[in-house]
């Protein structure tokens, strides 16, 4: 889910103009271990799992600790919506915690913990005595698998779908792999297709339609819909998407011209390159961007088929378009350094990490937090709007876009701060 689609942003905070939220510094003083902060959408929580004398976890919220102790525990997140989240084990068996409530189910194993577009779903993968599967907001599939690698949540949150082994392999079994082992479960049910390999799955908008990446033959794959493969095939593929409020899927290929933006197994771009992934469509859907390398050892970001004349050495992140879809921003590595490039301009601050860039919800201004050495930034459009903190996760815009909640760490404590734009940029 895009930080624009919280419809609950309207109701939070966006007038005090700053707040302290919780001094982190007494809990690294208090406990014996104290792991990565997490902090909520909003702004108004913090939380870390700590240990704590006794040598258990338990997690750490504004202060506060949850009354259930874990002998482990791990994958502290929030929710899109807020809803606070990790995985526990006590006595060898594992499951999830909602905001200090244990599933009732446990399992020999979880992880691989994702959320849905929409916040409602939030699902595991799990292994039991009976093999691996998959759990739902708690409902674990009645069907197990030999085995499980992989979890997709629709975007409603009701329906979830993975990759599984369909049959045990000794080692080596060269001619068995060749009958083709591996198919994709949804909702615990098997395609009726199976394939030599089965990898990333996507669900459309909707969730009712499931499209994967299948290997059919050594050196041979394609897009499956509902286990249905394209008619073409490829030496490679990368993960599909669908076009928002349609069936079609489009997918990057390996064609014989190079690597191509394909749709329904057709070319979507006319120009084929070196590489071509992480494709992207804008939230309205109006627009699709993708990670491009137009010659061997150089990325960039093409948008509707049409390339950008900057390129860099290292890496191109996945792209980030505005709500509207008219601009794309992406976080690109050259020579060691990392930035942001902005409708094909580079910023000019070089940082040594950058994160995921974020538009304001008219697609006019860009914000992100960045990190030199062990200090963290704000940078808006290409300047460093604030001063060094000791930590700072990602901001977010106001509805109306004249604000922005930035969420640092300083001197020790978190604060939770409202900024007018005005005053950055």
């Amino acid at each position: 889910m895009s930080q624009e689609s919280y419809p609950e942003k309207k109701s939070w905070d966006w007038d005090k103009a700053s707040r302290e939220i919780a001094d982190v510094s007494q809990w690294t003083a208090s406990f014996p271990e104290v792991q990565e902060f997490a902090v909520s959408p909003d702004g108004e929580r913090i939380a870390a799992i700590v240990m704590t004398d006794d040598e258990d976890f338990t997690v750490c919220v504004n202060g506060e600790l949850w009354s259930n102790r874990f002998e482990k525990a791990w994958s502290l997140k929030f929710s899109p919506v807020g809803i606070l989240f990790c995985i526990g084990m006590n006595n060898d068996e594992w499951t999830v915690i909602q905001e200090d409530q244990p599933w009732e189910e446990t399992f020999d194993y979880v992880w691989n913990m994702k959320f849905s577009a929409d916040g409602s779903g939030v699902v595991v993968n799990v292994r039991t005595s009976d093999g691996y599967g998959v759990a739902l907001n708690g409902n674990p599939w009645e069907n197990k698998f030999e085995q499980m690698r992989s979890v997709e949540v629709s975007p409603d949150g009701k329906r979830a779908a993975g990759n599984v082994q369909l049959a045990s392999l000794a080692e080596g079994d060269i001619f068995g792999f060749k009958k083709g082992v591996w198919g994709l479960a949804v909702d615990g049910e098997l395609w009726d297709a199976n394939f030599l390999n089965v990898w990333d799955c996507v669900f459309d908008v909707s969730g009712t339609k499931v499209a994967a990446e299948v290997r059919l033959l050594s050196g041979s794959q394609t897009i499956a819909i509902d286990g249905m493969p394209w008619d073409q095939s490829f030496k490679a593929v990368w993960r599909p998407i669908f076009v928002p409020d349609a069936d079609d899927v489009i997918a990057p290929c390996l064609t014989t011209d190079g690597w191509r933006l394909l749709i329904n197994g057709k070319p979507l771009w006319s120009k084929s390159f070196n590489q071509v992934w992480h494709t992207v469509f804008s939230p309205n859907g109006s627009k699709v961007a993708a990670v491009v390398s137009p010659e061997f050892g150089r990325w960039t970001i093409g948008v509707e088929g049409n390339v950008w004349r900057n390129t860099f050495g290292d890496v191109v992140l996945a792209p980030v378009l505005s709500p509207d879809g008219r601009r794309v921003a992406a976080v690109a590595k050259d020579s060691g350094k990392w930035t942001v490039i902005v409708d094909d301009v580079p910023w000019g601050e070089t940082c040594d990490m950058v994160w995921d860039p974020v538009f304001s919800p008219d697609g006019i201004h860009v914000a992100t937090r960045a990190a030199r050495g062990t200090d963290y930034f704000m940078i808006v459009d290409g300047k460093i709007v604030t001063q060094a903190f000791d930590d700072l996760r990602e901001p977010v815009f106001s509805p109306d876009g004249s604000k922005l909640l930035i969420k640092p760490i300083e001197n020790g404590r978190y604060i939770r701060r409202i900024v007018d734009l005005k005053d950055l940029v």
